[in-house]
């Protein structure tokens, strides 16, 4: 069942309110998991519940995604501000460095929050922040394109289009390795959660200069790739395993960028092991 949770964030003018919405299921050790730009915390569903029989799952829309509320004026959509967001929110969810796993940009998110040493273990799905400058430039072009097309699509061919196979891969093969899995109602929903992104633009245009450099030591970390992302391709996953030499890098045959729906046990295992 979906909640909200409100706290304080510190900025250069005081103080600032934010609201997060989350659900929150299972027992266990606390799992925190983090979706990509432009999607929203039903991307997890597919595996929650498996997860959910081992860990106390904590799925989150980030600010200006999903039922989440912008981030209020005074408070960057950049990471610093980002993973202070999530680390009060951890404080007010009462959750003393849980696991997390993360996304593309909740990828990303979940690596810093590593950094910071405020999680005890971190598993990536496609982390952003190890592309070349050519290879950011394209994903946020096809990014760019597809939020485009989500806020131009009248709903009723939204509609119309997910109750077909063929009609949910030309709507999410950009992201998924098999589109033709993701229930009809999912596909609706995610397509109209990218169109109304109010911290879309801004979240893309501070990553714009983003890279992961950080070398992680004594935190356990799992890196994951679909052999079909069509948005970072795969060789981003070499380049994060020649920068943290003790992660865990795994390979997802026939997943996408947002692998938790094309292979949900595997998904699940994968983020299991990664949070022993």
């Amino acid at each position: 069942m979906s909640a909200t949770v409100s706290f304080n964030v510190p900025s250069a003018h005081g103080p600032k309110d934010v609201t997060v919405s989350y659900a929150r299921v299972g027992h266990g050790e606390p799992l925190v998991l983090l979706h990509g730009i432009g999607h929203h915390r039903q991307a997890w569903d597919p595996v929650v519940d498996i997860l959910a029989t081992e860990r106390d799952v904590i799925t989150v829309d980030l600010p200006g995604f999903g039922a989440s509320p912008a981030l209020p004026a005074g408070l960057a959509y950049d990471l610093p501000t980002t993973y202070s967001v999530l680390g009060a929110l951890f404080e007010a969810l009462d959750l003393d460095r849980p696991h997390v796993a993360g996304n593309s940009l909740g990828g990303l998110l979940a690596l810093e929050l590593g950094r910071e040493k405020l999680v005890r273990s971190v598993t990536t799905f496609s982390p952003a922040g190890f592309w070349t400058e050519a290879e950011r430039r394209y994903a946020f072009g096809v990014l760019l394109a597809m939020r485009g097309i989500a806020q131009r699509l009248p709903l009723p061919l939204v509609e119309q289009l997910s109750r077909s196979a063929a009609g949910r891969t030309a709507l999410t093969s950009t992201i998924y390795g098999r589109p033709a899995r993701r229930a009809p109602q999912a596909v609706v929903a995610e397509t109209l959660a990218l169109a109304r992104a109010t911290g879309f633009e801004a979240t893309l245009r501070a990553g714009t200069t983003v890279r992961f450099t950080d070398t992680l030591p004594g935190l356990p970390v799992t890196v994951a790739w679909g052999t079909r992302d069509r948005l970072l391709v795969r060789r981003q996953g070499v380049r994060a395993k020649q920068l943290i030499p003790h992660a865990r890098l795994v390979r997802l045959p026939g997943c996408g960028h947002c692998p938790m729906n094309d292979d949900p046990a595997l998904v699940a295992r994968v983020i299991l092991d990664g949070s022993r």
